[in-house]
């Protein structure tokens, strides 16, 4: 016995596609505008920011004019360390940012003589501390402890830097990143350590 072929179905509720359509490209430049624009906010706010050196305060390892990254998650993680260069908010006016190295961390005994800073009694020795620091300000002369939740930050310059030996302590809160990048100019790209 043969079997037959069942004729097939055919479904009636079946509609042919949509045809999307399709965006003007005025529309279509205006979303990438503004998803590229939350985008960089977000990187801004929570990842990477530049920032711009104005001043000779940390040469000879930043010299005016460079641009720096400064990793803004970094210490969302961990807490700044000595020989850090980091970016806080200025604690006199919190409007300004400055860059500095971090030489004093919670709890330490700081102190500058004869163009060394002592760290707990002992110097600092090493490539980032191989240079001349005066002991000028209030809180350049003598040995003084950094608060907890705070450092101690001083310019690369000694010679010509505001820093914590004039205004005191950097509040951890105040901290915005740590540069870790040179970026411009192009023949100035370096690494920071």
């Amino acid at each position: 016995m043969k079997k037959e072929k069942s004729p097939s179905k055919v479904d009636n509720n079946t509609h042919p596609p949509k045809e999307t359509k399709k965006k003007s490209p005025l529309r279509e430049a205006i979303e990438t505008i503004v998803w590229s624009l939350v985008i960089a906010l977000l990187i801004i706010h929570f990842v990477v920011q530049s920032f711009y050196i104005p001043s000779s305060s940390m040469e000879p390892t930043l010299v005016p004019g460079e641009r720096v990254l400064v990793a803004k998650f970094y210490y969302r993680v961990t807490d700044p360390q000595r020989g850090d260069i980091i970016v806080f908010r200025y604690p006199i006016d919190d409007r300004k940012n400055l860059i500095k190295r971090v030489i004093g961390l919670p709890g330490e005994k700081i102190k500058i003589s004869n163009g060394m800073i002592y760290v707990n009694g002992e110097p600092l020795q090493g490539d980032k501390y191989g240079r001349t620091y005066y002991d000028y300000g209030f809180y350049g002369e003598g040995e003084k402890t950094v608060p907890e939740d705070s450092y101690f930050v001083l310019g690369d310059n000694s010679i010509n830097s505001d820093d914590s030996r004039f205004w005191g302590y950097v509040p951890r809160k105040n901290v915005l990143g740590r540069a870790f990048l040179i970026y411009w100019p192009l023949t100035h790209i370096t690494i920071l350590k």
